[in-house]
């Protein structure tokens, strides 16, 4: 089930999915608003340039400043355990019969609040990604729905360093090409899927993520297989937007980020071919390869900066950046459990599968995991952030606003689905 899908699908009607709507319309954010503030804090909404809307600085900044800043005294910075608040016991550990009675104490989702919500800005960026998809052919017949579940205002609540229409519909159609990929070739929500093709169709879908050059002779049959095929047209006019916008390295790194997507789609394909359900820790390693990071790596694209080259490839950074989006899309895979589609491979269902729990406490281990990586990226990425360039500690405080950003969107999207069933 992939992202329009699920986006669109009905809520289910039996108590697994009214707990897990419950839990991601929970209104606790227990995360840090601002990952390098000692309190939370949000990005003004006004009073800032068009083009970019840089994080607050919040104390001072600088090679050597790094004891005078609050939260980088006293050794790591205290984490909430991301668990609703246990009941008080009683002397002996015995609790009340009242407090029993509240029942087994839920997780809560380790996620910060969302920096700006500006319906107006998604609602323009939402319109012109519908009539981008008109023009290139992508989910024929369907358009109606790709308005419906409202990316537009997904781009514009993870991405709120710029209010700039132009960056953030960039942005947005990169993501929408992405997406189609899985939708056409894979999970046939906009044409009959076809796995034993994926291989061949995924190749030459990648000959226009990185531009293949044939010998003259044979280049305009490439050409009219490309021409004729509305993901890769999409892709390519996605690609050469963003470059108006981005620096080359940059476009480069979200072509890197697509030949691995690439990859666990092509993973997907052998699971669905020979009928092999993955064990945890692979369907993890897939989650790590197929997320949210190829939207994430445009973070400082949108913003208008880019982040050094060194750091960006430096392990550390590669390490908490991809935490970060794994952690992203169990959030979706928790979505996805309160929708219409129980043979839909997800965290929560494999790990019921495997560990022989109930749906309620494959949800809960499921949340633990989501939280240990929330967790870890946070500590993480502000040691990084004290040693790293300015543009470093922006970055990562941009991820950290780019998962509170993904997690409101899932919730509304959540609640308007479930006030339409």
């Amino acid at each position: 089930m992939t992202l329009i899908s699920r986006s669109l699908a009905p809520v289910a009607r039996h108590g697994l999915a009214e707990a897990v709507t419950a839990l991601l319309l929970d209104p606790r954010r227990p995360g840090r608003g601002d990952l390098l503030a000692p309190v939370p804090s949000a990005v003004p909404s006004t009073e800032a340039p068009r083009a970019a809307r840089p994080f607050a600085a919040t104390g001072p900044t600088g090679l050597g400043t790094s004891a005078a800043r609050p939260w980088a005294r006293g050794g790591p910075v205290a984490r909430p355990r991301g668990r609703a608040e246990e009941p008080a016991e009683r002397p002996g550990g015995q609790q009340s019969r009242r407090e029993a009675d509240k029942g087994p104490v839920r997780p809560v989702l380790y996620c910060p609040p969302a920096v700006r919500d500006d319906p107006a800005l998604g609602e323009t960026v939402n319109d012109r990604l519908v009539a981008w998809a008109g023009e290139t052919g992508i989910y024929p017949g369907r358009i109606d729905q790709v308005r419906a579940a409202d990316f537009g205002r997904l781009i514009m609540l993870a991405h709120p360093e710029t209010d700039d229409a132009d960056r953030l519909l960039a942005a947005a159609k990169c993501a929408l090409s992405e997406w189609a990929v899985d939708d056409h070739y894979l999970d046939g929500e906009a044409e009959e899927p076809h796995p034993e093709l994926l291989g061949r169709r995924l190749a030459l879908a990648h000959s226009v993520v990185d531009q293949a050059h044939l010998p003259v002779r044979h280049a305009p049959e490439l050409e009219r297989v490309v021409r004729r095929d509305p993901v890769m047209v999409a892709l390519r006019s996605a690609l050469a937007n963003l470059a108006t916008y981005a620096t080359t390295t940059q476009v480069q790194r979200l072509r890197h980020e697509l030949a691995i997507m690439f990859v666990a789609y092509n993973q997907e394909a052998v699971w669905a071919t020979t009928g092999r359900t993955p064990p945890v820790w692979e369907f993890l390693t897939h989650r790590h390869e197929n997320s949210f990071v190829p939207c994430m790596v445009l973070i400082d694209a949108v913003a208008g900066y880019e982040l050094p080259q060194a750091e960006f490839a430096d392990p550390r950074v590669r390490r908490v950046f991809t935490l970060a989006g794994s952690a992203s899309v169990i959030v979706n895979d928790l979505y996805s459990m309160a929708k219409e589609d129980p043979a839909d491979f997800s965290l929560p269902r494999l790990i019921a599968a495997e560990e022989g729990c109930s749906p309620h406490e494959a949800v809960d281990r499921t949340v633990e995991l989501h939280d240990e990586l929330m967790h870890t990226y946070e500590a993480e990425a502000a040691a990084l952030a004290l040693t790293g360039s300015p543009q470093l500690r922006r970055f990562l405080a941009g991820v950290w606003a780019w998962l509170g950003g993904s997690r409101e969107w899932h919730a509304g999207t959540a609640r308007y689905a479930a006030t339409a069933a």
